[in-house]
């Protein structure tokens, strides 16, 4: 396991009861580098949506709870957010609530001469995913996935 994964996995495990407690679901939680700071991100969300005092008390709280157990060597920002409508695939959890609803899906190499496609989610396993394009069924491999998440119509 990577220090990355070590660092989201021990974040996780502190910020889940929290937002547990406020009634919220644990999105993802996450550990980047960008632009040379790095960031600890959690993603948290509700039925109708996460507001700006809702991130508010629950980084206050993980905030607190971080500074108790003070696991990460680096220096790093964090951020408590709404996951946002266009927010990727990754968890069971997500594949389950977007079942029967219009995807998009991007590949890291060109599968046909194409990156990227469209469609209804209608499987997923721990290894593939299978989008009904125009009436016809396709399945990828996981690992050829780039990203996939909720195809946002306005």
């Amino acid at each position: 396991m990577s220090r990355r994964e070590e660092y989201e996995q021990k974040a996780e495990a502190l910020l889940a009861p929290i937002v547990e407690e406020a009634g919220f679901e644990l999105v993802d939680v996450e550990y980047v580098r960008e632009a040379g700071n790095w960031y600890l991100r959690g993603y948290i969300d509700k039925p109708g949506g996460i507001t700006v005092n809702d991130c508010e008390a629950v980084s206050r709280k993980f905030s607190d709870r971080l500074d108790e157990d003070d696991f990460i060597e680096d220096s790093y920002i964090m951020e408590i957010s709404s996951p946002g409508l266009d927010r990727p695939l990754k968890k069971e959890k997500d594949f389950v609530r977007s079942m029967g609803k219009a995807v998009e899906l991007r590949t890291y190499r060109p599968i046909e001469k194409q990156k990227e496609f469209s469609g209804i989610l209608t499987a997923y396993d721990d290894n593939s995913v299978t989008i009904e394009e125009d009436g016809a069924l396709r399945t990828f491999d996981k690992k050829e996935i780039a990203l996939i998440r909720l195809k946002i119509e306005f």
